[in-house]
């Protein structure tokens, strides 16, 4: 059973899938989450509180998925297809076709796939991705009053999400930190650049989609496929 933040939460989500984030109502939010607004405020302390914490909850959920796609565990893609309609999903045994263990390649395709699919369900998750945060929504804030809820999450929402820049970061040092141990002796600067250009590989398809007669992740696929990961010391192509 959820608790009642998260009822909260739920129910503030749901409330801004039909609303501009200023038409949203925090006694609305309460009703329908089945709690007094004193419970609520106790929670988030302000409506603001509370937008940060839905932010910050989105983030989390994100970078959580990203994780799952990395460790190659099985997660319903929030899009749950391709251009084509083909169903991208993690294989549930950490192997691909034939039980064959994945690669580096495949897991960062998942990752990518993963961030294509959260930004185009999750307008917050896109915001988050982007930067762009329309009228519509709650635009992340840093708590600017003197008292500390006592509420360690909302304590941690109060501090702040982390921005474009910095979400990507965290992206790339997870998978470093997943692909380091598959490819032992890369150069780390090189594999994280590597692991960085598939979360931005999955932005850029969200806001340029490819043509209709490829998928994003066919399209995905095939340039992470062809990026090299040299060992240190090892010198590329001569020109």
């Amino acid at each position: 059973m959820p608790t009642a933040r998260e009822s909260l939460l739920d129910a503030a989500l749901s409330a801004l899938a039909g609303l501009p984030w200023s038409g949203v109502r925090m006694v609305d939010v309460a009703s329908a989450a089945g709690v007094s607004r004193q419970t609520l405020y106790n929670e988030f302390g302000s409506k603001d509180g509370l937008a940060r914490a839905l932010v910050r909850r989105e983030a989390d959920v994100y970078l959580r998925g990203v994780d799952r796609a990395l460790a190659d565990l099985p997660q319903a893609s929030p899009t749950g297809s391709d251009a084509g309609g083909t169903p991208i999903q993690a294989s549930p045994t950490g192997s691909g076709a034939g039980g064959t263990p994945i690669g580096p390649a495949e897991r960062l395709v998942h990752v990518a796939e993963w961030t294509v699919g959260s930004a185009r369900s999750s307008a917050l998750v896109r915001a988050l991705l982007t930067g762009c945060w329309s009228e519509r929504l709650p635009a992340p804030s840093v708590r600017t009053t003197a008292a500390v809820s006592a509420v360690p999450a909302q304590r941690r929402a109060d501090a702040g999400v982390p921005g474009p820049a910095e979400l990507i970061a965290a992206v790339r040092d997870r998978a470093l930190a997943v692909l380091e141990k598959e490819v032992p002796g890369a150069d780390p600067v090189e594999l994280g650049r590597y692991c960085e250009t598939a979360v931005r590989l999955g932005l850029s398809c969200v806001v340029a989609p490819p043509g209709r007669g490829e998928g994003h992740a066919g399209y995905i696929r095939s340039v992470l496929a062809r990026l090299p990961v040299r060992a240190v010391g090892s010198r590329g192509p001569g020109p």
